[in-house]
């Protein structure tokens, strides 16, 4: 995590936001006390449920691949 006072991320938050890589945060101070913290998003954006449905298909005759995870099934 980044740590930076409030005037130095006014004076450099195009440099802050370019630099951060997916999940990176960077905590704001003023005064030596944390007041914001800012995190970046991944690509993607926020997980969303059900985002990829229909983008698997599984076909009912095609149980045999499945029997090694047998046990997970249950």
């Amino acid at each position: 995590m980044i740590t930076v006072t409030v005037e130095d991320a006014q004076a450099r938050l195009p440099e802050l936001l370019d630099g951060l890589t997916p999940g990176e945060a960077v905590l704001i101070t003023r005064a030596g006390k944390p007041v914001a913290k800012m995190v970046s998003e991944p690509p993607w954006g926020a997980p969303v449920a059900g985002r990829c449905k229909g983008m698997l298909t599984i076909l009912a005759e095609d149980d045999d691949h499945l029997a090694d995870f047998a046990e997970y099934m249950e």
